[in-house]
């Protein structure tokens, strides 16, 4: 029987490089007030969200996700010919085929990289990720690339009240590469199908091949794009309560105490459930904390990388830094590792 050459990859990964993309166009509460009965005041108490950023039709998920990972190519300090896969993660590519990925890796002048999509809703990121430390550590890459990315506004129902005012356009990208010592802690990750129901698509895309007069229509009679719904009640206990026993899940998988971390990146999907996941884990004032909703809003897959690039460009963080991700949503599904900062 023959025997398989052992793979000969690094002994660990890292990430080394970030970068980000936000649209240019800033649209704050005031504009969605415009469709939904609420107020400013109410928003930001709910959410905390003042501000999003929603793409313009040039903006496309490979635009901005070539923009997000030409920075963090330039922050890891290597060309992009030695990206050896890329990861993308989002669920705002309505193409079924090919792969918004291979698009991407095409345009940032990778040597013919691997390259895929995945869809894992905001834990997107720690999903691609995982697979890339996977990848450096067996051997069949040398660098990944691994981008979140979202256009959200393009499935935001402008007239429901519980989610017109969540919703952010942009990507955040990270290059990992190998590495001496142990920079990502192992992977706490999951999925809880039984719960599927509380954040989905209003409906199918296929129902477009059935008849038109059953699909939802808008105050003005025009026909609803299928847009991502919620219920907020459960999602905010779900988050609140499970989501903290997953982080600390990954502490203790790291070997790391709540004392030992230096930063809290967090998905960016409601301020209160941020602060709620701050005390429950008991994090020491010294530890920085993520909150980028304010201005970026909710930006599923993209919302980790976009916070952790933000927390490095203004010093909030600094390279070195420990750091605790954890992503969670629809699925529903999770993910949560320590990082060592770029």
């Amino acid at each position: 029987m023959a025997k398989i050459k052992p793979s000969k990859g690094a002994p660990y990964a890292r990430i080394l490089g970030v970068g980000g993309y936000r649209p240019t166009r800033v649209v704050p509460n005031e504009v969605i007030l415009e469709t939904i009965d609420s107020s400013d005041e109410w928003i930001r108490s709910r959410s905390g969200i003042e501000t999003r950023h929603w793409a313009s039709p040039e903006e496309t998920v490979a635009a901005m996700s070539v923009e997000a990972s030409g920075k963090a190519i330039a922050d890891a300090g290597i060309d992009a010919s030695r990206i050896g896969a890329v990861v993308v993660s989002t669920v705002s590519h309505f193409a079924q085929t090919p792969a918004i990925a291979t698009e991407i890796a095409d345009k940032l002048g990778t040597a013919k990289a691997a390259a895929f999509d995945i869809s894992a809703g905001c834990a997107g990121f720690g999903y691609g990720l995982t697979l890339a430390k996977g990848m450096i550590v067996e051997g069949s890459a040398e660098y990944v690339l691994v981008i979140g990315v979202e256009r959200l506004s393009d499935l935001t129902d402008l007239e429901d009240r519980a989610t017109a005012f969540l919703f952010g356009d942009g990507a955040g990208a990270v290059v990992v590469g190998p590495s001496q010592e142990p920079a990502i802690g192992p992977t706490v990750w999951g999925s809880e199908g039984d719960k599927a129901e509380t954040i989905k698509q209003t409906y199918s895309w296929d129902r477009f091949g059935g008849d038109l007069a059953e699909l939802p229509r808008d105050g003005k009679g025009d026909l609803k794009l299928p847009a991502i719904t919620q219920e907020g009640q459960a999602v905010f206990r779900w988050a609140v309560f499970e989501m903290a026993k997953v982080a600390q899940q990954a502490l203790d998988a790291a070997g790391i105490s709540a004392d030992d971390l230096d930063v809290f990146i967090p998905h960016q999907a409601n301020v209160r459930i941020i602060d709620s996941m701050v005390k429950t884990l008991k994090l020491p004032e010294h530890v920085t904390v993520a909150r980028d909703i304010r201005t970026t809003g909710n930006t599923s897959a993209a919302s980790i990388p976009l916070a952790m690039e933000r927390l490095l460009a203004t010093g909030e963080a600094k390279s070195g830094d420990t750091a605790l991700v954890i992503g969670f949503g629809a699925g529903l599904v999770y993910a949560a590792t320590v990082v060592t900062l770029p």
